[in-house]
């Protein structure tokens, strides 16, 4: 193609002779003077500057912007040239826009963004902005043609939700708080004429309330989170007591999906069952999700024990969780219908082994995607009545329940003893060997024990062991298994018949991991004081250590792993073979490895951290833990950490580390940390952080405070909850709800 202008200044035909001359003798010599290697490295340069971004397809440059956020789309993207500006706002790309989870995004930025694009979002999910001013939120009315709307976490009052929604008539999924204050007479004719389209509900309830659940008459899912504390901050009592009219019982009959999660504390339990009261009047005949998850006891009702009736009777399920109350003495397990069931949930249920098979597993359970049996002592167990924690589990029972849910992603048998009996073959770890699908797994420590090493008249195993390493001198522990840290740095030590090292070499594509000690209890509290004294553990728990821990390396697609109570750790070399080889691990918790009155594992944790580039969130809870200037060095390292937890016991910290540790790490929006600093250092220490970083990070939720102080709980009730459920507070997170049972 000529160019623009092919025009030159006329010249003698002797001078231009002269210089065309000049010129072909200087690229000669060029060409004569060029190496091979020049030469080819030129061509390849050349090649490569010929391969352009902006002439691929739209198709694929489309495909490649998915992978890009909408706000980086819109705010930056668009900007670069005329072809991205176009395709950046195109449909497809701009349907949905997540800001869950997106600590960068400010009030100003979410103004453009919605100024932009509002009329083309479809999808909104804004969870967990809690640093969003209300103001902010009120830009969502410029989002006219929005289908799903989250708003969990939001700042959000009766007369806000009633402006917005007045405006939303295509909204059909919603997800809000209601918080103390709430009134449902300030919504609106219009807002409440959009409530009564809403198919899908999301309701974390603050204070008791039915919210706006009276408003939507035709629902088929609802979900429902109880946080209601038993006393508000004044100090008083808290009642639970709410008006049955005002529930509107006929605008039930479409459900299809009821979930309620309650927080510890008699005024949920008070309040949930107000909703179950209008169920137990007429049970929704397309129900096929009942889902009730309650921590402790919790107990039936005249009203409740219709409802299970009444679904036993008329209702076909695909899935159940009940709490274990009432599951023990209901006959919905006996009689259950279920049709391509997807997710059970037993937790803390006293079901038996034969129970399991009589009553649950002659169903085709093909489909079955998700099963928690955690706290389910006599699962495996042919009778609950006679065993002891210390007996072993039926392999038989073990081996038709995989087979009968050959299909698994999703398997939760934590907080339980389950022990292997000796014989080829009839190990747990092997019997789980064959679940091929396992996605997600959580195991209580003393079930991946080798039996070889737990019996009796075995000979114990006296290895040579490092002992500078291990910090007890020459000192050696018998019947530990050992090796050096080279093999562990590696991931290429195997110790002889290793079950977990088979199990894990099983299920490469593993992403989540949980090895909890049967008897752990956390020390962060709930609703209550801090715990100070926890049970011991398993005694079979002795027997796994840095090798069992280095085989989880394996795990080249591992996301989340949780380590709790693991007695035998000496020096944690284990985990620098995790650091190493799991590049994908996001997720990391670890709670009291080792010996209780001293770190030994610090060392390695340093080393570990020091290659966790992709590490987002950290827990650790260990007494004694220095949170020392070696330790934030090292941690400086995770370059993509967000947030941070440290519980610990009679723990210390260094102010100036933490503060430099903050400066480094520029991502870090929360510093959640519990030790046994005084009052006074700890509320220096946070103010310092706040003044220091909350402006250039508005999502920034810092908390520094004594863990065994009275007040703690006054101080917990005021963390965002999306940290205190995900990270501050400690559970398993294992087929802890179906999947996907909301966005």
């Amino acid at each position: 193609m000529a160019p623009a202008s092919s025009k030159v200044a006329p010249a003698s035909s002797k001078m231009a002779a002269k210089a065309k001359e000049s010129n072909e003798a200087r690229r000669e010599e060029a060409a004569a003077a060029k190496r091979p290697e020049e030469v080819t490295s030129e061509e390849s340069g050349e090649e490569s500057n010929s391969m352009n971004l902006m002439e691929f397809s739209d198709e694929i440059l489309l495909h490649i912007l998915r992978y890009t956020p909408v706000l980086d789309l819109v705010l930056n993207v668009q900007r670069v040239c005329r072809k991205l500006s176009v395709l950046s706002l195109d449909k497809s790309l701009t349907h949905t826009v997540i800001l869950h989870k997106d600590y960068q995004v400010d009030k100003d930025k979410v103004k453009q963004l919605m100024r932009e694009i509002g009329k083309e979002i479809h999808e909104l999910n804004m969870a967990g902005c809690y640093w969003l001013p209300g103001t902010t939120i009120d830009q969502v009315t410029r989002c006219k043609n929005l289908v799903k709307l989250n708003l969990s976490g939001c700042h959000l009052t009766s007369l806000r939700l009633s402006k917005m929604l007045s405006t939303l008539q295509h909204l059909r999924s919603l997800a809000i708080d209601v918080n103390p204050g709430f009134d449902a007479s300030h919504l609106s004719s219009e807002c409440k004429a959009t409530l009564s389209r809403v198919l899908e509900l999301k309701q974390t309830l603050y204070t008791p309330s039915y919210g706006v659940v009276p408003c939507c008459t035709s629902l088929e899912k609802l979900l429902l989170y109880f946080e209601i504390l038993d006393r508000s901050r004044e100090g008083l009592i808290i009642s639970g007591q709410l008006m049955v009219g005002e529930s509107n019982v006929p605008h039930y009959q479409n459900l299809r999906v009821f979930y309620a999660r309650l927080a510890p504390g008699p005024v949920n339990q008070e309040v949930v069952r107000l909703y179950l009261a209008v169920l137990s009047d007429r049970t929704p005949e397309k129900l096929h999700a009942f889902l009730i998850s309650a921590p402790g006891g919790f107990a039936q009702s005249c009203a409740v024990k219709n409802l299970l009736d009444s679904m036993a009777r008329n209702v076909t399920l695909d899935a159940l969780q009940l709490p274990r109350s009432w599951m023990n003495g209901s006959s919905l397990l006996q009689l259950l219908k279920v049709s391509n069931p997807v997710y059970f949930s037993f937790n803390r249920c006293s079901i038996s082994g034969g129970q399991l098979v009589q009553r649950v597993l002659n169903k085709d359970l093909r489909s079955l995607v998700s099963l928690n049996l955690s706290g389910c002592v006599h699962c495996l167990s042919p009778d609950s009545l006679l065993r002891k924690a210390e007996d072993d589990i039926d392999s038989g029972i073990v081996e038709t329940l995989f087979a009968s849910c050959c299909n698994l992603r999703h398997l939760n048998l934590s907080a339980a003893h389950h022990h292997s009996s000796e014989g080829l073959g009839k190990h747990l770890c092997q019997l789980l060997a064959r679940l091929k699908c396992l996605l997600s797994l959580a195991l209580p420590v003393c079930a991946v024990a080798n039996i070889s090493m737990t019996t009796a008249d075995k000979p114990s195993v006296q290895p040579v062991v490092n002992a500078a390493s291990q910090g007890f001198g020459k000192k050696v522990r018998i019947g530990v298994q050992t090796c050096s840290r080279n093999s562990l740095e590696q991931g290429n030590f195997k110790p002889p018949s290793s079950v977990f090292w088979t199990l894990l070499e099983s299920l490469p594509f593993l992403e989540r991991l949980e090895l909890i000690g049967s008897s752990f209890s956390s020390a962060m509290p709930r609703n209550e004081p801090a715990i100070r004294n926890s049970l011991p553990p398993c005694s079979r728990a002795q027997h796994v250590g840095d090798a069992e821990v280095a085989a989880i390396g394996q795990l080249a697609f591992l996301q989340s792993l949780t380590l709790a109570q693991l007695p035998n750790i000496l020096s944690g070399f284990g985990l620098i073979s995790i650091g190493v080889q799991c590049q994908r691990l996001r997720t990391l918790s670890l709670a009291n490895i080792g010996l209780m009155g001293k770190v030994m594992y610090m060392s390695a944790l340093m080393d570990m951290l020091k290659h966790c580039k992709c590490l987002r969130d950290l827990r650790l809870e260990q007494p004694y833990f220095s949170a020392n200037a070696q330790f934030f060095q090292a941690l400086s390292h995770c370059s993509s950490l967000q947030r941070l937890c440290i519980i610990s016991r009679s723990g210390t910290l260094q102010s100036d580390a933490v503060m430099s540790f903050m400066a480094t790490c520029l991502e870090v929006i929360m510093c959640h940390m519990f030790t046994g600093e005084s009052l006074t250092v700890c509320k220096n220490l946070q103010q310092s952080l706040i003044r220091s970083f909350q402006a250039d990070r508005p999502a920034l939720n810092v908390v520094v405070f004594p863990l065994l102080h009275e007040d703690l709980t006054e101080v917990i009730r005021d963390v965002p909850m999306m940290h205190l459920d995900e990270i501050t507070l400690f559970k398993s997170r294992v087929a802890e709800e179906p999947p996907n049972l909301w966005w």
